[in-house]
């Protein structure tokens, strides 16, 4: 019996040990909470079993292998959100096979979801987090498709099962599909309305059904509960989008609204949020002739939930000069790094994992070396569902491969 209890206290022992490894101490940061707790300066932040444990001043040190980062009062915020993007399930747009975003099907399809084909092992999933991104919302390409189909928030551990939140639905009501209405704006909200008619009742023939079965069942799931994110920049378009998700009982989230601002009055009022790029300020095309540098500002200024979101894959990390040019065009500071953090958390319903730096929630947070809306900043530390992420990806092991350390010419004179 002594011999047991001998082997069960090492074993629990072991235990300890292994768990505390994975513990990590950040010392004198600028904490950018995201919380009703503001920034707090000078601040410890104590992470343990993938949480953070505690947030105070002049923490105690655990015993046990911990891991002690001296911020000397840089920024510590939340993980940022990498917009909506095709992060591991598009690898390189020249390659169809590598690409799993869309499909060439001819009818309407609810149905179709990206998340069955998430690579957690994607190269451009490391080349994002180390820049301080911890999650994203994976989207189908909504081009040449009504309905786009079904995403999903992800977190950029690299592991599997890393999903966030809901399923959430795109929907494209831009000018690239007025060819599949009949080159008419009006046909395509007449097809809409006839899709979600559908949805309750469905046709006696098939063959002038314009959903599938399962289609049909995607509407009826996403009218009970679930976030819609409508494609659109006009500000017309984007009345008659509140107008059709209010006659529908539609959780609503604006993508694009390029000009967003001129409506923004009824925006606030039917409280529907916006994913928007600041730096839009040219017109793409006539839907979006009303595009204008400080449109995030005043977006937030009317009372709209705003988050940030390019659209762009492959440089997803640079969701934060994005950012940092809206503040430069009179948007908060403070709201330009919640619009990168707690702002997409909330829209789709994941804060209670992302978004924000508070006790007993998972930790998922970046030192900076800077001010994280500066483009001369980088992030230092980056950690990810509480575990310290290795700061390298196949951009800087080509990098260290390849660049020669001490060069006898300028590397501008560096042959390959």
């Amino acid at each position: 019996m002594k011999m047991l209890n001998t082997f069960l206290f090492g074993c629990l022992a072991s235990l300890s040990v292994a768990a505390q490894a994975d513990a990590i101490m950040i010392r004198g940061a600028t904490v950018h909470t995201m919380s009703g707790d503001g920034v707090l300066e000078n601040t410890d932040v104590f992470i343990a079993e993938g949480k953070v444990q505690r947030i105070g001043k002049d923490l105690p040190l655990a015993k046990g292998d911990v891991r002690v980062f001296d911020a000397g009062g840089k920024p510590l915020t939340p993980g940022l959100f990498a917009g909506v993007t095709a992060i591991g399930i598009a690898e390189v747009p020249a390659v169809e096979e590598s690409t799993d975003t869309g499909h060439a099907l001819q009818a309407m399809h609810p149905e179709f979801n990206v998340v069955p084909a998430y690579n957690p092992n994607s190269s451009l999933v490391p080349v994002t987090r180390i820049e301080g991104f911890s999650f994203t919302l994976l989207g189908p390409d909504t081009v040449g498709s009504i309905f786009g189909g079904q995403g999903q928030m992800v977190r950029l551990d690299g592991a599997y099962e890393s999903f966030l939140g809901s399923p959430v639905l795109f929907i494209n009501v831009g000018p690239d599909t007025n060819k599949l209405s009949g080159g008419s704006r009006a046909a395509r909200w007449m097809l809409l309305q006839q899709a979600m008619q559908e949805a309750d009742n469905p046709p006696v023939s098939t063959e002038t059904a314009l959903l599938t079965r399962a289609g049909r069942g995607t509407l009826s799931a996403f009218v009970a509960g679930g976030k819609v994110v409508f494609n659109v920049d006009r500000a017309s378009d984007i009345l008659e989008t509140i107008r059709f998700a209010e006659k529908y009982g539609l959780d609503l989230v604006i993508a694009g609204g390029a000009e967003a601002w001129m409506v923004a009055r009824e925006l606030a009022a039917a409280k529907v949020p916006v994913l928007l790029n600041p730096l839009a300020n040219l017109p793409a095309n006539f839907d979006s002739l009303g595009a204008r540098l400080n449109n995030a500002a005043m977006l937030e200024a009317a009372g709209v939930v705003i988050a940030i979101s390019s659209g762009e894959t492959h440089n997803a990390r640079k969701q934060r000069q994005l950012a940092g040019n809206a503040v430069s065009y009179g948007l908060p500071h403070a709201e330009g790094i919640a619009a990168l953090t707690i702002n997409p958390a909330n829209i789709f319903g994941v804060a209670d994992q992302q978004g924000s730096i508070q006790a007993d929630r998972p930790a998922n947070l970046v030192l900076w070396s800077g001010d994280p809306l500066e483009v001369t900043s980088a992030a230092e530390v980056v950690v990810i569902d509480g575990k310290l992420i290795p700061m390298e990806s196949r951009q800087t092991k080509l990098r260290d491969r390849y660049l020669p350390e001490n060069p006898a010419m300028p590397r501008a004179y560096i042959k390959p």
